[in-house]
């Protein structure tokens, strides 16, 4: 992906052709039904699905694929009804929105617009916090593997996490300072090798796992009440509580809701975009599901209850140079990943800081250094600061709340119903003038409500969790 001129991802396909042009002027979009899925899966496989053995240990045999079956349905539906408000007013030849937050804003107006904006910003921030912890524990995991390898399964190999974070934030720092980082079009193709790497690595660690136990463990119902974890024996409470994080997990691996528009922004026309997105949903999804159902289940089946948070952290894994190319690939693909979500940020605070202070020098003056082999680069003291505490704000967090799970629960909950589910919805409801009370009208709004339960759920275990393993990591 690239970042647009507003600060949000796009996609180089908007670049492949430049005669003829499209009725916006821009060049002639050439991407197809294929091409749209490819992006959707490349956008949706990602980290996320290190957790989901997690979540289905939960959940249980019976609930765990019951529910990812539900989230890709209502993921599914909410992206053919975002991709009905690609076009404003006519679905052919009405007004192009180029991103997301240009359908919301000629969808549902200014306020909306800056309410979509804030949760998109948090939300972002919070998957740089969430990608520094998990390439932490990918490199943790690195050391561990090596070190079981030579020592046994029984020796001591305990690992601290707080120097791979900050050598993650070090190396972040150095990255956010690239001039035209989202011209790196290459940047695209290493996190998908990446994430499809560690992704089926793990799916072919968890099927080995399964033969060399020769059984299938788990149980219908999840991790049972008293079962003695690390901390404690689970209690009820944390029971309910390990269920609506797992929530949370599952919504943080189907989220690219927040793309899609840019996205459909490549597909040629006739057919309509709309149409060529919906099949493209319809495939892209069904192949997610599919593949994040093994990931799970064979996760599960591997390691039962004691299912780790991040299946490629789990002891007994073989072979071991699988493993760590597996975590290698996780780190790889974070540490360009962290730059591509965090560049809409930069891009929005600069952006402000240079219309609020025009005639500020430290604000937009641009120093010229010459880099051996690279000519001329700019150095915007602005930009060297701002950045900096950035990346040292969020990995300082990942220290003090080091919790994977955690957080990508959390993540996915803040994310999903209202980018997810919310949004989407409102914005068909006014593109299309459906009547208030009307039938569809009351489905649709029983759907956001029942999701935003979900959501509010899934929050509340995840920041249940958070403070559970903060007074365990403090022994209170």
């Amino acid at each position: 992906m690239m970042i647009a001129e507003n600060g949000y991802p796009r996609l180089h396909a908007l670049n492949i052709s430049k005669d003829p042009l499209d009725d916006d002027g821009r060049p002639k979009r050439t991407g197809t039904m294929w091409t749209a899925s490819a992006h959707i899966i490349t956008a949706v496989i990602g980290s996320g699905v290190l957790s989901l053995a997690w979540a289905m240990a939960q959940l249980g045999w019976i609930a765990g694929p019951v529910v990812m079956i539900l989230f890709s349905f209502v993921t599914y539906y909410t992206s053919t009804l975002l991709a009905s408000c690609y076009r404003t007013g006519d679905p052919v030849t009405g007004k192009r929105n180029y991103t997301y937050m240009d359908a919301v804003k000629s969808s549902l107006g200014g306020q909306m617009f800056k309410i979509c904006g804030t949760v998109q910003y948090v939300n972002l921030f919070g998957i740089a916090i969430g990608y520094t912890i998990a390439s932490a524990i990918s490199m943790m995991a690195v050391k561990r593997s090596n070190c079981h390898h030579k020592n046994g399964l029984t020796g001591s190999c305990k690992v601290n996490s707080n120097p791979f974070m900050v050598a993650f934030g070090v190396a972040e720092i150095l990255l956010s300072q690239i001039p035209d980082f989202d011209q790196l079009w290459w940047l695209s193709t290493v996190a998908a090798v990446m994430s499809f790497t560690y992704s089926s690595a793990g799916l072919g660690l968890g099927i080995a796992k399964v033969a060399e136990n020769k059984q299938i463990l788990g149980s219908s119902t999840g991790i049972t009440v008293g079962l003695v974890t690390e901390s404690a024996a689970i209690t009820p409470i944390q029971k309910v509580r390990r269920v609506f994080q797992a929530l949370g997990n599952i919504a943080f691996a189907y989220s690219y809701s927040i793309i899609l528009i840019e996205i459909q922004d490549t597909i040629k026309s006739p057919p309509s975009e709309v149409e060529t997105m919906k099949v493209a949903n319809r495939f892209s999804v069904a192949v997610t599901t599919l593949f994040y159902m093994l990931c799970a289940c064979f996760g599960y089946a591997a390691f039962g209850d004691s299912s780790p948070g991040n299946l490629l952290t789990a002891t007994g894994l073989n072979p071991y140079w699988l493993l760590d190319v597996a975590n290698v690939a996780v780190v790889l693909h974070l540490v360009g990943a962290y730059q591509v979500f965090s560049q809409p940020i930069f891009a929005f605070v600069e952006d402000q800081a240079a219309r609020r202070f025009p005639d500020s020098r430290f604000v937009n003056k641009e120093i010229k250094i010459r880099l051996p082999g690279s000519g001329d680069k700019g150095l915007n003291m602005f930009r060297l600061v701002w950045r900096t505490g950035f990346v040292v704000v969020s990995t300082t967090i990942s220290i003090l709340v080091p919790f994977f799970n955690d957080i990508v629960g959390l993540l996915g909950a803040i994310g999903f119903w209202p980018l997810t589910v919310y949004f989407p919805i409102e914005m068909y409801i006014a593109g299309r003038k459906i009547v208030r009370w009307s039938g569809k009208w009351v489905l649709l709004k029983l759907l956001s409500m029942g999701c935003l339960m979900i959501t509010v759920a899934a929050a509340a275990g995840s920041i249940a969790g958070i403070v559970d393993d903060l007074k365990a990591s403090k022994g209170l």
